[in-house]
């Protein structure tokens, strides 16, 4: 199944480049685009919306006074050009913030929040993407889709990350805390400045360091008591 999303915003431009921007993914679907809020509530009561990004200053309504009048509320996702609205818009439960101009990169990490989210939190236990939970990368300017399950770990490299799977290595142009941020917390740790691995594929732990597949990864002092906390707090759990 696809994602279905909506896009509200006054300005045509603004839709362009939302819409633009998930052409990339095969698996999100634009249902409808309106430039006008009151004309959105029908079908977002009458279908299941699973996104909908909304600009704030709109004719009509307001994108705050849209989001505290809908009766069933898909993951929102605020586009406008006005920072300073950040704070009240995470009030209201916003899934993100994006300020215009839009860069693909920025848009890129709002997606992958989207796809956690789904797969991670979903109490009801629909599987709404229909795959398995994983992330988009973006490498030499193609989107290369990972799947959590085979990353290794991620290692990093100044500016760029590698990051070191089952099937290969990826190099991004990311920072580690941005794609840490992106990964889910229930099975991925940093443990050092310079890694952050896949708890799942740890194959043996020795004084500080760990070991997965062929390679042993130093763990950082300043992880180490959180780290053996998650590995140990985990390997019980499982018992």
């Amino acid at each position: 199944m696809k994602i279905k999303c909506v896009i509200i915003d006054d300005e045509p431009l603004a839709i362009s480049v939302i819409e633009d921007h998930l052409k990339n993914f095969d698996n999100i679907d634009v249902v409808e685009t309106f430039n006008d809020p009151l004309k959105a509530f029908s079908i977002l009561q009458q279908e299941k919306i699973d996104v909908l990004f909304l600009d704030i200053n709109m004719p009509q309504m307001t994108g705050f006074d849209f989001i505290e009048n809908l009766s069933h509320k898909p993951l929102v996702i605020i586009t406008t050009a006005y920072r300073e609205y950040a704070v009240k818009s995470f009030e209201l439960n916003v899934l993100d913030y994006l300020v215009k101009p839009i860069p693909f990169n920025r848009f890129l990490k709002t997606i992958n929040k989207v796809y956690q989210y789904l797969y991670l939190n979903n109490s009801s236990g629909d599987n709404t993407l229909n795959q398995e939970p994983h992330i988009f990368l973006k490498v030499n300017k193609k989107l290369v889709k990972v799947l959590f399950n085979d990353i290794l770990f991620i290692e990093s490299l100044k500016d760029y990350i590698k990051v070191v799977t089952n099937l290969g290595d990826y190099v991004v142009h990311k920072s580690l805390t941005a794609i840490s941020e992106e990964l889910p917390q229930s099975n991925f740790i940093r443990i050092h400045r310079s890694f952050t691995i896949s708890i799942n594929k740890i194959n043996a732990l020795e004084g500080n360091t760990i070991e997965i597949g062929d390679r042993r990864i130093p763990i950082g002092r300043n992880y180490l008591k959180q780290t053996k906390e998650r590995i140990f707090n985990i390997n019980n759990e499982d018992k």
